[in-house]
């Protein structure tokens, strides 16, 4: 890649906009399942698609405690009693997400065979 392409390709990130927020359902799922989620999770959605994050140091502006495990971003949700598992494609813009877990759920470990 000579220089001219390494502008480009930075010129193209920087006008990336917003993260596009793949799918909502999950968010949807889990707070029918726990109608206390309801809030918070639309409350990180509504954040997260207007966000313009490039790395996981852009994500802990907003989110401080969110944690990056192999591919995955993980989140906390309602405190520390949930945990939402996502993957950030940052060249893209597109985050997707996988999983939200309660926090004995996530400490199982389960979810981690997905991270390979």
């Amino acid at each position: 890649m000579d220089a001219l392409d390494k502008v480009a390709k930075c010129e193209s990130h920087e006008k990336r906009g917003s993260l596009h927020v793949i799918s909502r359902k999950k968010l949807l799922e889990a707070a029918e399942e726990h109608s206390d989620l309801y809030a918070p999770l639309d409350a990180w959605y509504r954040i997260a698609k207007k966000a313009e994050w490039h790395s996981l140091k852009d994500v802990r502006k907003t989110f401080p405690s969110a944690d990056g495990v192999g591919k995955f971003t993980v989140f906390n949700v309602r405190g520390n009693a949930f945990r939402l598992i996502a993957e950030i494609n940052y060249k893209t813009g597109q985050l997707y997400i996988r999983q939200v877990l309660a926090h004995a759920a996530y400490d199982r470990g389960g979810w981690k065979q997905w991270v390979h």
